[in-house]
């Protein structure tokens, strides 16, 4: 059948994360969601269940060595994302924010974007059972209007939502404007993650 598919939207997805550098991120992440009042005080003002440094810490990969190595691997994959996105980069994108994200049980994070920037993403850290995916939906949604429903065996990308299942070490990059939230933390126990953006 004559029939193209158009207007792709790309989500990347890689295993990145050592044993090593998971281990003295969690610990870094533990500690500063002890120390950074700031980050707390945020946090509950806020309605977050748990603990974000995104509106108290600027300057991690600074502070601390862990996350000065993850931010050389994630320039790396950026630029493997840019590349496969086609975009058309007077300079290369350089990170502009990263945070860290120790959500309760029974925390979630409302649909949202990322505006300002050109590829936004998280990392993975500590990722227990049932701690819940990364829910992406379609951009098109809003003027879908009367379109119906797919059927069960529709290929991945004619679907309205997409969840992606985090794991410990594992990256995934999209384009920012694309809307995401993050479901429910059914599990016992903490996820950790680190988000951010590039521009």
């Amino acid at each position: 059948m004559p029939v193209r598919t158009l207007f792709a939207t790309h989500f990347y997805e890689a295993d990145i994360g050592t044993p090593d550098l998971l281990e003295e991120l969690e610990q870094s992440c533990r500690l500063l969601a002890e120390e950074d009042g700031a980050g707390r005080g945020w946090s509950r003002a806020h309605g977050y269940r748990g603990y974000t440094s995104y509106a108290s810490l600027d300057d991690l990969p600074q502070r601390d060595p862990a996350f000065a190595d993850l931010k050389r691997l994630l320039d790396r994959e950026v630029k493997a994302f840019a590349r496969a996105c086609h975009f058309d980069l007077a300079k290369p994108l350089r990170l502009d924010s990263l945070w860290v994200n120790v959500l309760k049980p029974g925390g979630t994070h409302s649909g949202h974007i990322h505006p300002h920037s050109v590829v936004s993403g998280t990392f993975y850290v500590t990722v227990p059972a049932g701690s819940g995916a990364l829910k992406l939906e379609d951009p098109r949604l809003p003027m879908l209007m009367a379109a119906p429903g797919r059927t069960d065996d529709a290929p991945e990308h004619l679907h309205p939502f997409i969840y992606a299942e985090p794991a410990p070490g594992r990256i995934f990059l999209w384009e920012s404007w694309l809307r995401h939230e993050v479901v429910t933390n059914a599990a016992k126990s903490e996820r950790i993650s680190i988000s951010f953006n590039y521009r």
